[in-house]
């Protein structure tokens, strides 16, 4: 079975996608312990771009996962731990 694995790449994609960039902030820059806030996305934009992960990798986020998530590389984190595969049960 294929594993689907979550990137900064994937969540640059789909911030720009859903919520453009903020013209004063450098998205290829050194950004994954930069809060969100700081890069111009609001909770508004935040769920939008949850909203968009779960569509495109057919996951359901907690609604936990956007209020700790407050950088990137937190939310590519909290969103690979959905998309690895669970263990099978041995019985």
């Amino acid at each position: 079975m294929a594993t689907q694995h979550f990137t900064l790449e994937d969540l640059k994609r789909i911030l720009l996608e859903g919520a453009g960039a903020d013209e004063n902030v450098d998205l290829n820059g050194d950004i994954l312990d930069t809060e969100f806030e700081e890069l111009g996305y609001e909770s508004l934009a935040l769920l939008e771009t949850c909203g968009r992960i779960e569509r495109e990798y057919a996951i359901t986020l907690d609604d936990s996962v956007m209020s700790e998530a407050k950088t990137p590389r937190a939310l590519v984190a909290a969103v690979n731990e959905y998309l690895a595969p669970v263990a099978p049960v041995a019985a």
